[in-house]
């Protein structure tokens, strides 16, 4: 005890102080470590769920055992990464998580016997809501969906028929495209019997509307997508006039500018052409007629005959009379040749195409290495010219426009061809670079506090201390006598005048040896004390 109590003693306090700090971190450093490395790494299992998915989720695992974390009031569920894919498996088999919706499972939760007709078509429109509502959120863009369905009853003895129409309120992420809301359309409308996609509405969280519910069938879909279509025009057109460009002068040495304006009504045309020339027969009847008549006229009675001149010549008996005539019909069909043509024009049909081409020129260098500009020749300008009416599918009916230009770029474009950069030597996902970013930082922190910390916290308790050792007189002693005479006898001898210059730096030296060890015991008393303690033991 008494040597630990001298050993204590002769640390001093601010050094055991010291020592039991660095101990602490050391061992609270460590220990932290240690907890990271063997505590499971968690990784989100869903995100964005409802509170019944979440107490039903959080139901599961307690009864399995399985580690969890619960983030963002319980929208956020976390479980260690090596057990996600058995969770979800688990999971899924129990029908989680059901995002909030009821689909055709609700069947299998009710007994039919004893439900009305009311209550089943009640429940079907529940379970069809709930299937698109979950097919609707698989989609990337989308975080949450509710569908609501009207689907209306046709009445007995009633003709008109009315059509299903249907709402859609989304949660989305940024926002949707004109394609992908018409593809949302077209899902529900394909699953409703008789729904036209017209009929959807749709809208998203804040309230904006994405899609109304006008039910004008294809007429309203073009019009919808007639924007979208001309971009797409442009930008087809564009990107292959540059990459025909782009290996005739070089990648990035020409721009290509493209405006196209497209039919905006859709029009249908018939036409009927009689052509008097191509008569056919058709068909062809022919009729003869042949009468001939003989008659006489009986003596005694009185006749028109018998007034006539020489009417008695006739005989005794009687007159006699012959009637004859003869009729030919004919009647022929003809079919004169008829061409009937329906022409429909749609909306979205090229009208006009515009098309702008500047093409910068050559660059020569000379034999200093100096790059001079030189524009392009007019017999190739006519060449690029060429290839560009006929890549775009120029026509002077429609009145296109096509303008090919040659000017010096402000920048020289890069003449090395743009390829596709080499792939990584590894491929790593968004979660292994989380981990490894935070496993440097945690390393960084660390080797940092033992670097500018522990270390010399550690070095000043190891290192001794150092004993003040008194500085040894550089000369000897001299007597009062010696003094005397020596200065008495300077003037008369020059070295000795040299030895009396010394003698006084010397002093000099010694005067601020002494000045020395006097600021070292007043800034070590302690020091200085164990080391008079030391003479005194030495002497003794």
């Amino acid at each position: 005890m008494n040597q630990i109590s001298e050993l204590l003693n002769r640390l001093g306090l601010a050094r055991v102080a010291a020592m039991g700090v660095v101990t602490v971190m050391l061992l609270g450093f460590f220990a932290f470590l240690i907890f990271r490395v063997t505590s499971p790494q968690m990784a989100p299992l869903y995100s964005g769920l409802s509170f019944d998915d979440s107490s039903a989720i959080v139901a599961e695992l307690q009864s399995s055992g399985v580690p969890y974390e619960l983030r963002g009031d319980g929208e956020t569920i976390l479980v260690p990464r090596d057990q996600i894919t058995s969770v979800r498996l688990t999971l899924a088999g129990d029908g989680l998580p059901t995002n909030g919706q009821i689909g055709y499972e609700i069947f299998d939760q009710q007994s039919t016997l004893g439900a009305t007709s009311f209550v089943q078509d009640v429940n079907l429109i529940r379970a069809l809501e709930g299937e698109l509502a979950r097919t609707i959120t698989s989609l990337a863009r989308v975080t949450t969906a509710r569908v609501h369905l009207v689907l209306p009853k046709r009445e007995l003895f009633r003709r008109e028929r009315q059509d299903p129409t249907a709402s859609v309120t989304l949660g989305v992420r940024g926002s949707l495209s004109a394609s992908e809301i018409r593809a949302i359309q077209q899902i529900i409308a394909s699953a409703v019997e008789g729904m036209d996609p017209g009929a959807v509405s749709v809208i998203d969280d804040s309230g904006r509307l994405l899609a109304t519910g006008n039910i004008n069938g294809t007429d309203g879909a073009i019009s919808a997508d007639l924007e979208e279509r001309t971009v797409a025009v442009e930008t087809r057109l564009k990107n292959a006039i540059e990459d025909l460009l782009a290996n005739i002068v070089g990648a990035g040495r020409a721009r290509v500018q493209v405006t196209a304006e497209l039919e905006t009504t859709r029009s249908t045309k018939s036409s009927e052409t009689y052509d008097p020339n191509g008569q056919v027969v058709r068909s062809s009847q022919t009729r003869d007629l042949s009468n001939s008549s003989t008659g006489e006229t009986p003596s005694g009675q009185v006749s028109v005959g018998q007034d006539l001149p020489n009417a008695n010549q006739s005989g005794a008996t009687g007159n006699a009379s012959t009637d004859q005539s003869q009729t030919t019909e004919e009647t022929v069909n003809y079919e004169i040749s008829k061409a009937t043509e329906t022409a429909i024009s749609e909306a979205g049909a090229i009208k006009r195409l515009s098309v702008a081409v500047v093409v910068d020129g050559v660059y020569v260098s000379d034999a200093n290495g100096n790059s001079t500009y030189q524009p392009r020749s007019a017999q190739e300008l006519d060449q690029i010219n060429t290839l560009v009416r006929s890549a775009m599918g120029y026509d002077d009916q429609r009145g296109d426009q096509l303008e090919v230009v040659n000017l010096q770029f402000a920048e020289r474009p890069d003449l090395i061809t743009a390829g596709t950069s080499a792939p990584g030597l590894f491929d790593f996902t968004r979660d292994d670079l989380m981990s490894a970013a935070e496993m440097i930082v945690t390393a960084l922190i660390g080797l940092a506090l033992i670097l500018f910390v522990m270390r010399p916290l550690v070095r000043k308790v190891l290192t001794p201390e150092e004993t003040l050792a008194l500085p040894e007189p550089t000369m000897k002693p001299v007597s009062t006598e010696d003094a005397l005479n020596e200065a008495m006898h300077v003037h008369d001898d020059p070295d000795k005048t040299a030895l009396m210059d010394a003698a006084k730096r010397q002093g000099a030296a010694q005067a601020r040896t002494i000045e020395t060890v006097g600021d070292l015991v007043s800034e070590h008393p302690r020091q200085s004390s164990v080391i008079v303690r030391d003479w005194l033991t030495e002497a003794a």
